[in-house]
């Protein structure tokens, strides 16, 4: 009998290995349990709530194994799992199932928070384990059997729809980017309604039989704790910037502890060449690379401590399986150091957006390109760099400033909590600079010392204009700095 995916694949292949662990609860599956579980969860879907092709299934939940057996089990229906950010505000957790309209709804303790009607996620896996599986069935790997919803930093969220082939290509385009072999234990505690944490933490591991460790949220000292932990035997972290921040700055943080790991793996967010350099003086790579909700992973930086400190600030490249140019306004190829926008092509590359033909139809050319919206630059060595998002440019005395490219020279200033740049109107130039910054409990920085700072290492165009300090910056539920927010603060300032 051939198998109907991967996962049933590694059942057949290495049963007994173990797939997973819910750290919360101590309950672990080798393939083999891990396999029937999901034909299981499917029984009950089709069964006893008539979930078929198509039909959308909502989850409202803090990380739990649960998730996964009700996304795999999805995946063999053909029907849509759509995870929803527990960190919203519950009118915007209603609009996003407004959007999806779910024929299912099931969650844990954030259902009653948010208002919202559904079933427990634990009470559907005791139901499932009473099933019998169902019986594996052909797969459609282009059938859509996930939708992310962006975090919408810019606007409304929209619905990424990602097929079966678009999440095992991310699996085989990260395995290899990243080492993955039948060894390696990811610890996942990035939330599960993320890219990183239902995706990257966990195709690639069940891909290449290795394990998914699953931790109910993040924690910087239990995190430290379990990455220091022999039996649970970690390689591979893989989390936002400002995880990997915390992490270090944990008092009492030993980084000899981790020597076990392959390397803390970073993405959804720039990681300043700077904070990867502090990791790698005290023994640890840190891999940083580039992926999208609605293209999972594509490049990466190969995880040699060498390769790393000479091309710190780099997210690396892709594999051969991924297609990828850097274009101009024009949509003409850019020239090696210049940049530009950041066009992909590949089986990892979503099929377009739930509900929003307009929205497809301005997200690729007419040759089938996916524009990623990020301003990239190739240097000679074929390694990418990300400039910033094309939305977030802005010109100052008819040069092009990117905000991001400041906010990486200011990694380097002590005292710094977190920082975002964006531009603003300015009736000379245009528009100018104006940063925000956030400053360790205790530090005092004044706006002098920081255009100080940055006067011998910018030209003075990208120079801010205004600087002011606050208390937090505003994130989505992904962790990105919500700069359209600040820009109505400043203005309203």
């Amino acid at each position: 009998m051939r198998p109907v995916d991967h996962l049933a694949f590694q059942a057949r292949f290495q049963p007994d290995r173990l797939a997973m662990m819910d750290l919360a609860s101590g309950r672990q599956w080798c393939f083999a349990e891990l396999d029937r579980a999901v034909a299981q969860m499917a029984a009950l879907l089709r069964h006893g709530h008539a979930i078929g092709n198509g039909d959308r299934v909502a989850a409202l939940a803090r990380n739990c194994a649960e998730l996964l057996l009700l996304h795999f089990a999805c995946a063999r229906l053909g029907a849509i799992y759509v995870p929803l950010n527990w960190r919203l505000a519950p009118p915007e957790i209603a609009l996003l199932i407004e959007d999806a309209e779910p024929a299912l709804i099931v969650g844990d303790g954030e259902l009653a928070r948010a208002g919202i009607d559904g079933i427990s996620i634990d009470d559907l896996g005791s139901a499932a384990r009473q099933c019998d599986k169902l019986a594996h069935e052909t797969i459609d790997p282009d059938r859509p059997s996930l939708i992310l919803f962006t975090s919408g930093t810019s606007g409304r969220p929209k619905g990424a729809l990602l097929s079966e082939r678009n999440l095992w290509a991310t699996a085989t385009n990260l395995g290899r980017l990243g080492n993955v072999t039948h060894t390696s234990r990811f610890l996942v505690d990035s939330p599960m309604f993320h890219i990183i944490g239902l995706v990257s933490n966990v195709r690639p591991a069940l891909y290449h039989g290795g394990a998914v460790l699953i931790s109910d949220g993040f924690d910087p000292a239990r995190t430290l704790a379990r990455m220091a932990d022999p039996a649970l035997a970690v390689t591979h972290y893989f989390c936002v910037p400002q995880m990997a921040t915390m992490l270090r700055q944990r008092p009492g943080f030993d980084p000899a502890a981790l020597r076990g790991l392959t390397a803390i793996f970073t993405g959804g967010a720039p990681n300043p060449a700077a904070a990867i350099k502090a990791w790698l003086e005290q023994g640890i790579a840190v891999v940083d690379g580039f992926g999208m909700s609605e293209t999972g992973t594509v490049f990466g930086m190969p995880p040699d401590p060498a390769i790393i400190a000479r091309k710190a600030g780099s997210v690396g490249f892709g594999t051969p399986t991924i297609e990828a140019r850097i274009v101009d306004e024009a949509e003409q190829d850019c020239p090696d150091g210049t940049p530009g926008e950041l066009l992909l092509r590949g089986e990892n590359v979503f099929a377009g957006y739930w509900r929003r033909p307009q929205a497809n139809e301005d997200a690729f050319t007419h040759d089938g390109w996916f524009r990623t919206g990020d301003v990239a630059v190739r240097d000679s060595d074929g390694f990418y760099r990300l400039v910033d998002r094309k939305k977030d440019m802005f010109i100052s005395g008819g040069e092009n400033v990117y905000p991001a490219e400041v906010e990486s020279a200011m990694a380097g200033f002590a005292g710094i909590a977190e920082l975002a740049m964006f531009g603003v109107p300015d009736e000379k130039w245009g528009e100018v600079g104006h940063l925000v910054i956030v400053a360790l409990p205790g530090v005092c920085i004044d706006r002098d010392s920081v255009i100080a700072y940055l006067e011998g290492r910018l030209a003075r165009y990208k120079i801010p204009k205004h600087v002011t300090f606050a208390a937090s910056l505003p994130r989505t539920g992904s962790g990105k700095v919500m700069k359209g927010i600040l820009r109505l603060l400043a203005a309203s300032a």
